[in-house]
């Protein structure tokens, strides 16, 4: 046999377990999902295939008395809390572009900062979960105890807000919690990368030329940042999309109202609650190709929207 042949059958041999991973916990379940999209299951009788039925159900509208009425209008709603928990993320990648600045200095102690407001990112989601159900608590919780505080302070009769009983808001309330912890997490880390990748001869230029902080992070940060800038953007709304189980399961269960229910806890109740197995393949596959649209965004258009500089 060939050396030549000898690395290449190496090679592939290295290969190899990756594949298997990728064929077994990627490829077959992907199929298998495609599979049962096509199919009504209750994993109690045998599936029975009904093509396209379960996209059309979740997809389609009907005329009903002169409107235009969806066939699932659980599903649109759940669409529409999703995309409205959304609105979120660019105040997030605001702090996060605040706090990698603040994170960019060279004091005394920048490291133990840098841990700690990265800390709950590493902390059980579970346990994070808990603790912001305690601070929103009608009866006992954090902030309604603050509130009844400065109310009796100020000799004024405040009451509690019900954060996550109330379809006004309980959305905010888990957007709060979700900028609470993005600020602080890898979107901090990826812009503290880009910053201390910014050539500090830009900066020393800029100040010959007599130029302020505000018009060195505009002229100079912002342009060389921008490729993280698009990225974090990018993988934030992917996140998105796929993102609000945790938080719906632990902390609300999908309402009040079903306010809070996103399409990822909407898969869960047709999988486990309402075994609609199809059904939930299909709104799985929905979110797929929603996330296919914008990973194929990012990769026909990202080089087009940002600036990369080369040294």
């Amino acid at each position: 046999m060939k050396s030549s042949t000898k690395e290449a059958a190496a090679g592939y041999l290295f290969l190899l377990p990756n594949f298997i991973g990728f064929l077994v916990f990627i490829l077959i379940p992907v199929a298998f999902s495609l599979i049962l999209s096509l199919v009504n299951w209750d994993m109690l009788s045998a599936p029975k295939f009904v093509g396209l039925a379960n996209f059309v159900n979740l997809l389609g509208f009907h005329l009903e008395a002169g409107r235009l009425i969806a066939n699932d209008p659980l599903f649109w709603k759940c669409v529409g809390n999703t995309l409205f928990l959304m609105l979120i993320i660019p105040i997030e990648m605001i702090a996060a572009l605040v706090l990698a600045l603040s994170m960019n200095q060279k004091i005394m102690g920048i490291k133990l900062f840098r841990f700690l407001y990265f800390l709950p990112t590493i902390t059980n989601g579970v346990a994070i979960c808990l603790l912001w159900a305690w601070i929103y608590n009608y009866d006992f919780g954090l902030l309604n105890s603050l509130i009844k505080n400065v109310g009796n302070f100020l000799n004024l009769s405040l009451k509690g807000i019900p954060w996550l009983t109330s379809t006004i808001w309980s959305k905010p309330s888990l957007m709060i919690m979700g900028l609470w912890v993005a600020m602080g997490g890898y979107n901090m880390i990826l812009f503290l990368a880009a910053l201390q990748g910014v050539p500090r001869e830009l900066y020393e230029a800029a100040e010959i030329d007599g130029a302020d902080l505000w018009h060195k992070f505009w002229a100079i940060t912002w342009p060389m940042i921008s490729p993280t800038t698009f990225f974090i953007a990018i993988m934030a709304v992917i996140g998105g999309f796929q993102g609000g189980f945790m938080q719906a399961y632990v902390m609300t269960g999908g309402g009040p109202d079903r306010s809070t229910t996103t399409l990822e806890y909407l898969i869960y109740n047709h999988l486990y609650s309402w075994q609609h197995v199809g059904y939930a393949a299909g709104i799985a596959w929905f979110v797929f190709v929603v996330v296919f649209l914008i990973t194929l965004f990012n990769w026909r258009f990202g080089g087009k929207l940002v600036q990369y500089y080369h040294y």
